[in-house]
């Protein structure tokens, strides 16, 4: 579990956990959020919320972190940690809504 991590240790899990850059989450974010259903109106376009903390997280340094920024990692880490590196497609999908792929190594 990582309740007990400080943030330096947590940074460095979080970014050794989340094996996709901003651009590559950003665009399967939307890429799965655009499913048969098509885009919805509103302004999130349908994107996991988990999966925008994350982007919001990618695209700040370390010492600008807030403690929603903190929850999101720690759940992420969480997250990872329970599926493991499953493969099958449910899991695959929700492991890369986070930022991880696990089938890179």
């Amino acid at each position: 579990m990582t309740d007990g991590l400080d943030t330096d240790t947590l940074w460095e899990e979080f970014h050794r956990t989340v094996n996709m850059n901003s651009e590559e989450l950003r665009s399967y974010l939307l890429t799965d959020a655009s499913d048969e259903a098509g885009f919805p109106p509103d302004p999130d376009l349908g994107i996991d919320e988990l999966g925008r903390g994350v982007l919001h997280v990618l695209g700040k340094r370390k010492g600008d972190l807030t403690k929603d920024d903190l929850d999101v990692m720690r759940q992420v880490v969480e997250l990872v940690e329970t599926l493991g590196d499953r493969t099958d497609d449910e899991s695959r999908r929700e492991l890369m809504s986070v930022g991880h792929d696990p089938l890179r190594g």
